[in-house]
């Protein structure tokens, strides 16, 4: 058997976390199994989904490398499979016409709550052969009446429902549209799908749309229901919490290895390791091993492991997201340091791509922000001597590299009887404009010999 698995997303927003941690596990369970990985986005609720939300949710699966084997196909292209199939339903005895009115099923519905009993359908128009189909009807499922529906869920375990507490759902409505519950199982069936990897808010679904894929003739698919992922705070993630948005996270500065690694980690665990590559994620998945409860989404994990592949990652891996940064922060980064040279400097303080370029602007820019308060306290008449020295010795160095700044920077202060301090501080804070930099030798060789000395000067 063909191992054939789906993400599903319903565009009537973008693409957030949850989503992007289900299609994470739905992708893996078809790579590790050599099978198809399908794209099908739910866009049936017309009034809700947007053409930028469809387009957000293609951004957010390439930007994470989650290529699919087929798709994305729309829901919206199917309807006459939908209709066909319910045609099929209703030859085959397993569906029927319903022309119930509101005020029908309302009354119905009061007198069974005054009664205690669960609302559903009374099943008026199961044998009705004079319903005229030319005024409005649904078509409903006929739903099992006995018995129960029965899955062993990979994550959650054994899941059972009485046919009692389920109803003959509608599956067409009265405009014509068919259902969620309804296009899903046909999506499901039609396209081989063997295994639904889901959020755990579908488990209700499930019991009504096994019974009607039973009702196809249909090989069941395997189900893996993943539990919700819950805020720091223990409530349900949202914008409360930060980016919810897979690409508000590209936006932010993050990496796409951070996050699916991340993501992969937030459910299920394989030892002690953190870290994981593509292949090792595809090598030790396993739907089984997922934890049942509830992830706290963690925002210093996040960060830790984005700094983690910054520092790692080929330079060729961070180029594209560094220069969407650049432009996000209006600077020109022709106009300084080599960018492999900079993320070699600031990976070790910086755990973001846009914290990274933030924390350059004095590279690329004059206008760069300055602190007042160190200025006033490191530039003062009496660290002038210290810079005048440094700025003369600088400007007859053969090199202008790390070391030989150092020394330099060594031999002013024992020329002048300083600590290294006194002199390491006022030239940061003349060079970057605040007392928070890396090593200030190693700041001034890639700022270059050049900006150094203008810097200086206009200090001096």
């Amino acid at each position: 058997m063909t191992i054939r698995t789906r993400f599903a997303p319903s565009p009537t927003g973008y693409l957030h976390v949850g989503g992007a941690r289900t299609a994470l596990y739905s992708y893996l369970v078809a790579r590790q199994a050599q099978g198809q990985f399908i794209l099908r986005v739910e866009d049936t609720d017309l009034e809700r989904s947007t053409p930028e939300a469809i387009q957000a949710i293609l951004e957010g699966m390439t930007w994470l490398g989650l290529d699919y084997d087929e798709g994305p196909f729309y829901q919206t292209k199917r309807f006459p499979q939908y209709l066909a199939t319910a045609k099929r339903l209703i030859d085959e005895g397993q569906a029927y016409y319903c022309d119930c009115s509101k005020e029908r099923l309302d009354a119905l519905r009061t007198t069974q709550q005054e009664k205690g009993e669960k609302p559903r359908y009374d099943r008026h128009c199961i044998h009705r052969t004079d319903i005229d189909l030319t005024k409005p009807h649904v078509i409903r499922f006929k739903n099992p009446e006995d018995g129960h529906v029965t899955w062993n869920d990979l994550v959650k375990g054994e899941i059972s429902f009485a046919n009692t507490e389920l109803d003959d759902l509608i599956i067409v409505r009265s405009d014509g549209a068919p259902t969620y519950n309804f296009t899903v199982v046909v999506d499901d069936y039609d396209m081989k799908i063997t295994h639904v990897v889901r959020g755990d808010d579908h488990v209700n679904n499930t019991p009504r749309q096994i019974n009607i894929l039973k009702a196809l003739g249909a090989t069941l698919p395997q189900y893996a229901h993943l539990p919700m992922i819950l805020g720091e705070d223990g409530k349900k993630l949202s914008k409360r919490h930060g980016a919810v948005s897979v690409m508000q996270y590209y936006e932010e500065g993050y990496l796409p290895e951070a996050l699916l690694n991340y993501l992969f980690r937030l459910g299920f665990a394989h030892g002690d390791q953190e870290i994981f590559s593509r292949e090792e994620m595809t090598n030790t998945f396993r739907l089984e091993k997922v934890s049942a409860s509830a992830a706290a989404f963690n925002l210093s994990k996040l960060n830790w492991l984005n700094q983690h592949y910054l520092k790692t990652l080929p330079f060729a891996k961070i180029e594209p997201s560094l220069r969407f940064q650049f432009q996000l922060a209006g600077l020109d980064p022709s106009t300084g340091p080599a960018l492999p040279q900079l993320v070699l400097l600031m990976a070790e303080r910086t755990q973001t791509l846009k914290e990274l370029v933030e924390a350059s602007h004095y590279f690329y820019s004059e206008d760069y922000p300055r602190d007042v308060a160190a200025i006033a306290k490191h530039l003062t008449a009496e660290t002038h001597p210290a810079l005048k020295l440094l700025a003369n010795t600088f400007k007859t160095m053969p090199v202008f590299d790390k070391d030989n700044i150092h020394a330099v920077m060594q031999a002013v202060a024992t020329e002048l009887g300083l600590g290294m301090g006194k002199v390491a501080m006022p030239l940061r804070v003349a060079l970057t404009g605040g007392t928070q930099s890396p090593s200030i030798d190693a700041t001034a060789a890639l700022l270059g010999r050049e900006k150094v000395l203008s810097r200086l000067a206009k200090i001096l």
